[in-house]
């Protein structure tokens, strides 16, 4: 897709608690996406077993006015998601989702997608700065994301808007020789 138009009007914004199965039903067509294993910890046949209950909490955990997290979505001129991204606020003290402690008050990018036909348009880097704005508002003092190592794409893109490799790495699992690359952007 080339640029969008001036008269497309494409918003970004968090969603709302009740948009649970919009929620629902974009992380399912992210899990359909030929780098899904490597870019999610989840796979769709794990994420289709989840009950309604699941996704309302999930919707609700992240809507707007969660303090927490938020999603943030984009939404195209007919009212369809094409992508969207999450920030999970990880409390220094705490540990994060491997176990790792965090030493700071930082954001955690996590759940990133784009549609295919909506990529490579700018609208990636949009949905990005909405998310970067709403964690520098709230006072993180940086935010991180992790990558799959084999994840190239990915990689690149987040290179080009400004993460640097931490040296990092987190294995995804005690049984598997993969590990994730950890990124990390401090606040300007």
């Amino acid at each position: 897709m080339s640029s969008p138009s001036s008269d497309e009007k494409y918003v970004v914004r968090a969603i709302r608690a009740d948009e649970w199965s919009e929620v629902k039903a974009l992380r399912l067509l992210a899990l359909q996406d030929p780098v899904a294993h490597l870019a999610f910890l989840e796979t769709y046949d794990q994420a289709t077993a989840k009950p309604e209950s699941y996704w309302r909490e999930r919707a609700a955990g992240a809507a707007e006015g969660a303090p927490d997290a938020r999603q943030f979505i984009v939404e195209a001129p007919d009212g369809a998601w094409v992508g969207s991204v999450t920030v999970l606020v990880e409390e220094a003290g705490s540990r994060d989702w491997a176990g790792c402690p965090v030493e700071r008050r930082q954001g955690h990018l996590v759940g990133v997608y784009m549609r295919p036909e909506h990529r490579g348009c700018g609208l990636t880097e949009v949905l990005f700065d909405e998310a970067l704005s709403w964690a520098w508002h709230i006072g993180l003092e940086r935010v991180r994301l992790i990558v799959h190592e084999d994840n190239g794409r990915a990689e690149r893109f987040y290179r080009r808007i400004g993460f640097e490799p931490s040296g990092h790495t987190v294995s995804l699992s005690a049984d598997s020789e993969e590990s994730e690359l950890e990124f990390v952007l401090a606040r300007p």
